[in-house]
């Protein structure tokens, strides 16, 4: 793959709305179709860039905007990322779009009572006992994509969006 070929796929939706879960399903199926691809995982990055995470605003603009400068370098070595964040603010992502040339923002559409419902990683919980203060769709605004370019069923089987992505991919002749 030549340098400036790669793309990146933002992946969004509120938390628990099933972004992990459909972004390892597309990782293992653009792997098995041979086409490159890392995951930028927001949890795990946080553990490098904001060890000890605040989640205030501020923090969350510089995360996000280091976050978009790494999948930006990795495109441009022509490795294919996957942004599996939640990235509250439409900002975040459009950073990646005015960056990273070719670019697709993928919203993963749940209602909020079902991600409090599965909460894997109890910050619900923790928002509604007072111990987080700063939770997306809850004390912290989740700004939805306007017009994105794939829009998901997040209680949908992970495998019907993937099939869903590809497809859109083949029509944005990305794969």
């Amino acid at each position: 793959m030549n340098a400036n070929t790669g793309f990146a796929l933002w992946i969004t939706g509120i938390p628990a709305s099933g972004k992990s879960t459909i972004a390892h399903s597309l990782v293992n199926k653009l792997r098995s179709l041979g086409i490159p691809v890392v995951v930028l995982e927001s949890d795990e990055l946080r553990k490098i860039l904001t060890p000890d995470a605040s989640y205030e605003s501020d923090e969350r603009d510089h995360f996000y905007r280091m976050m978009v400068l790494i999948g930006n370098i990795i495109v441009r070595s022509g490795v294919n990322v996957i942004f599996d964040a939640t990235a509250n603010k439409r900002s975040y992502r459009d950073q990646a779009r005015t960056l990273i040339r070719k670019f697709k923002e993928i919203y993963v559409q749940c209602p909020l009572d079902v991600c409090i419902q599965r909460d894997p990683k109890g910050i619900y919980k923790l928002a509604a006992a007072g111990g987080a203060t700063t939770v997306p769709a809850m004390q912290a605004p989740y700004e939805a994509p306007v017009d994105p370019d794939i829009t998901v069923d997040g209680q949908s089987p992970p495998e019907s969006a993937v099939d869903t992505i590809l497809e859109r991919l083949k029509h944005f002749r990305y794969i």
